[in-house]
Parts: structure tokens; sequence; C-alpha cells
């Protein structure tokens, strides 16, 4: 039974790294990781095998159908990931009411961790809901000029331009999404889990949601943790394991005996600390990353941009640099002039966090901007 449950752990830890990088891999945070070559293997490599293995065993007509449910789930709104998101959350949450609930209270844990597991959960949905259902700040005939005064062009990564969807002026910080179909208004990311995208208005939303999540799984994990640790105080296993056994009272000594009884009697719990503990890492990540973007008046779109900008502007002084000294026939070093980031949007991490908490389109001084 007990080699079946690790089974199960390590097939679900190998799942959710395949599933986070698919989804995730091609942030820049996973920029030359393991899970940026998981994602290009997937995308690029594992999935062009798969697609020519089912046009040689199944014909063109099975691959056509293979790449209609592909433009489905990743090219167009589907409430594919939000479905998951609750019923993973429900899932997790029957497991521990129906495996732990009982041992509350104990010598550890009160009786209200009943109730403010409920409301934790809660809230989770509400900001779920909110992130997914809300406006993200979606630019319009009627708003546009007031977008493109409130965010100015800096001549680098944003100059004007016209929306060639919309047809309507794309204001600075702005991307038409192609899966949304509109154009959004400092635009991060499309996000399959939300089913919207992540933009001016709803980016606070997004990071209460990252950050309530991961509170969430580190309270699970200290709960479940001192649920066990009041199970070894009331049933006396220490002192059985020493006094009984003879075992010897050091933490060497008892730990691997302790393990043994928590696995045998508890293994469920076991279970659900270590998932909570590695869903807790990767919000954690997630969160830090995109804290860093808020903090920096910085967006996971821009950052890409920024990327391409500097990569290109240093391959172009490298030509620049040899093409000078090819003239001075190799007699000089000519010094390559380094690039550097200039975010015209950074203002400094208060007033960056007050955009993020209240963004410029809800403030009064955004309706009296130039309007045409």
């Amino acid at each position: 039974m007990m080699e079946v449950q690790w089974i199960l752990l390590v097939h679900g830890a190998i799942t959710l790294l395949v599933v986070v990088s698919f989804l995730c891999g091609n942030w820049p945070i996973f920029e030359n990781t393991f899970v940026g070559k998981i994602h290009r293997f997937i995308v690029f490599g594992a999935y062009d095998y798969f697609l020519r293995s089912v046009a040689c065993i199944c014909g063109s007509k099975a691959r056509d159908g293979v790449l209609a449910v592909e433009y489905y789930c990743c090219d167009r709104p589907n409430p594919i990931l939000q479905i998951f998101y609750v019923s993973v959350v429900g899932m997790m949450y029957y497991l521990i009411v129906t495996s732990s609930f009982r041992y509350i209270p104990s010598y550890y844990v009160g009786e209200y961790h009943r109730i403010a597991s409920m409301f934790g959960v809660g809230i989770g949905l509400v900001l779920f809901l909110l992130t997914s259902f809300s406006d993200p700040g979606t630019v319009k005939a009627e708003n546009v000029w007031q977008y493109v005064s409130a965010y100015p062009y800096d001549n680098i990564i944003y100059s004007e331009k016209v929306c060639s969807t919309c047809k309507i002026p794309k204001p600075a910080r702005s991307k038409h999404c192609s899966i949304c179909n509109r154009c959004v208004a400092r635009f991060d990311h499309h996000c399959g889990w939300m089913n919207k995208c992540i933009g001016e208005k709803n980016t606070r939303y997004f990071m209460a949601f990252l950050f309530w999540h991961f509170f969430l799984c580190v309270y699970g994990v200290v709960i479940l943790g001192l649920i066990l640790a009041g199970q070894l105080k009331e049933r006396r296993i220490i002192y059985i394991l020493t006094a009984i056994y003879g075992i010897k009272d050091s933490f060497s000594s008892l730990s691997p005996h302790v393990v043994q009884w928590l696995l045998s009697s508890h293994n469920t719990q076991i279970l659900l600390i270590v998932f909570l503990a590695i869903v807790s890492l990767l919000l954690v990540c997630f969160f830090g990353y995109h804290a860093h973007l808020c903090l920096t008046n910085t967006t996971t779109n821009e950052s890409f941009k920024w990327q391409d900008y500097i990569s290109w502007k240093t391959k172009q002084n490298k030509a620049r640099a040899s093409a000078a000294e090819l003239k001075n026939n190799n007699t000089s070093h000519v010094k390559i002039e380094s690039v550097v980031k200039n975010n015209i949007y950074d203002k400094g991490v208060v007033r960056n966090f007050t955009e993020i908490i209240i963004p410029l389109s809800e403030r009064p001084s955004f309706s009296k901007e130039k309007s045409i």
C-alpha cells in the first residue's frame, strides 16, 4: 500500500512539473532553466513528433482534429483551466476535511481552524472570481486618448501606431490579445487559469490571488504538521519507542521510527503536506517574480520586449565596434557600448505599488485627460 502511495506522489510531482513547464516555461524567469528546457521540448520537439505520428498512423484528418483541439485550448477563450482549478481546490479541501478534521481540536490545533480553513478557501475563490471576471483594462474608442495621455511613449519599446484589428491608436504599454480579441491597457499576459488577460485593472487581484494561495498552502502545511505532532503527543509515540522498545532518545535514532509510524498511520496527511509544500514553492516563485515586475513598474510583456531590444542593440553595437576596428586596420580595440535599460515608467517603489493598487484609469485625473 505504501509503495502505491509513493508512486502516486512521484507521478503527481512529475505531472505538476510538466504542466508548469508547458504553461509557464517561456517566462523570462525560467530562461535557461530546466523548466524552460522542458517547455521547449514539449512545445517544439515532442509535439511536432506527436503530430507527425498522428498523421502517419491516422491520416491528415486526425492531425487536423488535434490542431483544432490545440487551437481551442491555446488560442481561444475557454474555461478548461478554470474548471481544473476549481476541481483541484475542491478535491484538496475534501481530502483535508475527510482525513484530518476528525483530529480537530487536538493538542496543538484549536476548534476554530475548522471555520478558518473554510474562510480561507472562500477568500481564495473570491479572488479567483475577481481576477477572472473583472475588466483587465480594455482599451476602447471611448477611452483610448485618456490611455494615450496617461502612458507616454518611450520610443524604445513603444512608439505611436494603430492597432490593425481594433483600428484605434495603441496606447503605450497596451497590447492586442489575439485570444481575447481586444486591446488591454498595461498588458501583462493572458492567463489561461483565469481565462482572462492580466492588465491594468486586475493585476492587483491577480497578485492578491497568488499571495493568498501561497499563504493557504503554507497554512495547510503548518496545520497538518501540527495535527501530526499532536497525534505523536496524544498517543505518546516517543514514550512508547523509548521506554518500551528501548530506542535511544535522540533525533537520529527516533526519526526513522517516527517517520515509519506517520507513513503507516497518516499517509494521507503526509501526501497532502508534500503536495501543498510543492505548490507553495511554485506559487512563491510566481509571486516573487510578479512582485518584482510590479515594484519596478514592468510587465511580463515588457520584460520580453526589453530582452529582445537589449539583445538586438547589443548585436548592433558589436557590429559597429567590429566595423570600426576593421576601418582602423585592427590597430586599436574599440570598446563595445553597453546597453542600458531605460524604463521611463519606473517611478520608484512606492508610486509603482500605488499604481497597481489604484490604477491610473480609476483616478479622477484620468477622466480629465486629453479627449479627442
